[in-house]
């Protein structure tokens, strides 16, 4: 292995033997050596699972892998057999240095022994001697900051003090290599951020990071790399940008090739939306094809009385359709169709838009914004249109959509449609705020003399 090359994996593969039943285990375990002391043709009583298939990749030093993939893929395989955990069924990993690894929460802990002692049982599973953990004991006390838990059982501890103090652990000891999959999510906002700034410095110093995230902005923020995993083979490696747009195709179900440009500019009229209606042949049909677009969340959440459906839509940025992902500062139109199979009386039209938490960045409805006509349109039989603009102020991150018609009647609004998450949207990565929104914050500076 080359000086600056920590891992090389090369035609990796891993197969896990499936059992219908437990007997199975014992036949396998015993019927084949009979079979070939007989010189009778052997059989085979499990079916074989291929959790990983012909992965190769090279990590070199002081470079931080991302790894993405939907649950299933193989992620955590690949991890273990990088740190040893597990032996492939073909192939070879290889790797140089000290492994320091967050495979689950808790891994490595003795739940009955206190935080000081798993730290150093963790110290002496890494290689270290009691000295050299005595030197970073209270840096490692300090960063995981649980105070007087550090001499109380493990088994007592939350969730989030268990994770702080294996990353504490793992991240202090300097590794060259650092696995983490998935752990750092368990922590608050203000933990994650020391932590990143821990594997900041880390990857400073010449450590190698390998980082499994379910969290997209992760990815493209701290990674120099990435690799996405599909079904246990490696569908697409690259950089992280790419890598994670590939990845939103494959979870949200979106296509290559179906970039179109439309006319969208920020004054451009109402029969510019003819742009859009080519794309929307639901306007003529009305016909519900809303579950064909790009960016539909098939797991959206759908519920109402009928009267009234949303049944299309389209989604531009500065004039691009179905964009796979969005920048901060474009301008973004949204495009509904709605189909009345009753006649309406004060139909309401909503929208909103909420991170992947579930958190309302944004929502408004027609009423609010005093739009005029769309009771007009409201009668059996009828197909509306509506246009819906604003610029991209969002920060970097996965949003969802929903929408919503309802109508306003004597015992209350009356939900016709609810598609609540029905659209699912991603901001790129963007330095230049931190939060949720961009409010375009200006800072001037004056002198003054005394």
């Amino acid at each position: 292995m080359s000086s600056d090359r920590v891992i090389k994996v090369a035609n990796v593969a891993k197969c896990y033997p499936m059992y219908a039943h437990p007997r199975d285990r014992l036949k396998q375990f015993v019927v084949p050596k009979v079979r070939r002391a007989l010189r009778a043709s052997p059989r085979q009583y499990f079916q074989e699972f291929w959790a990983l298939k012909d992965v190769s990749f090279e990590l070199k030093k002081g470079e931080t892998l991302g790894i993405v993939g939907r649950n299933g893929s193989g992620k955590s395989t690949l991890l273990q057999l990088i740190c040893g955990t597990l032996s492939p069924t073909s192939g070879t990993v290889e790797t140089s240095g000290r492994i320091a690894a967050l495979l689950e929460l808790g891994s490595g802990f003795n739940p009955d022994f206190t935080g000081r002692e798993n730290v150093y049982l963790n110290g002496a599973v890494l290689g270290l001697k009691k000295d050299e953990i005595d030197a970073v004991f209270d840096e490692i006390v300090d960063f995981a900051d649980i105070g007087d838990f550090i001499d109380h059982p493990v088994k007592t501890y939350s969730s989030g003090m268990m994770v702080r103090l294996a990353f504490a652990v793992q991240a202090q000891v300097s590794p060259s290599i650092l696995v983490v999959d998935e752990a750092l999510a368990v922590g608050d906002a203000k933990f994650q951020a020391k932590c990143f700034e821990r594997l900041k410095k880390l990857k400073e110093s010449g450590t190698s990071i390998l980082l499994v995230s379910h969290s997209t902005e992760q990815i493209v923020t701290h990674c120099s790399q990435a690799i996405l995993l599909e079904k246990g083979e490696i569908a697409f490696q690259g950089e992280p940008r790419q890598v994670v747009n590939r990845y939103l195709d494959l979870l949200f179900g979106k296509e290559k090739g179906n970039f179109q440009k439309v006319r969208s500019k920020a004054h451009s009229t109402d029969s510019e939306i003819s742009s859009h209606r080519e794309a929307l042949s639901s306007v003529n049909t009305g016909q519900d094809i809303f579950s064909t677009r790009l960016g539909y969340n098939p797991h959206e959440y759908r519920w109402g009385d009928g009267a009234a459906k949303i049944i299309d839509f389209s989604l531009s940025a500065d004039g691009y359709l179905y964009p796979t992902i969005l920048e901060v500062g474009q301008q973004i139109e949204l495009v509904i169709v709605i189909s009345f199979n009753d006649t309406i009386i004060r139909p309401i039209l909503g929208v909103t838009i909420k991170t992947k938490e579930g958190v309302t960045v944004y929502g408004a409805n027609s009423e609010t914004l005093a739009l005029q006509g769309l009771d007009r349109l409201s009668t059996s039989g009828s197909v509306a249109v509506v246009r819906a603009r604003f610029e991209c102020r969002l920060a970097p991150g996965d949003y969802f959509v929903s929408l919503g018609i309802a109508s306003q009647q004597s015992d209350g609004v009356v939900p016709h449609d609810r598609r609540y998450d029905s659209i699912h949207i991603q901001v790129r990565a963007n330095s230049s705020f931190f939060g949720l929104v961009d409010l375009g914050l200006e800072l001037c500076l004056e002198e003054c003399s005394l």
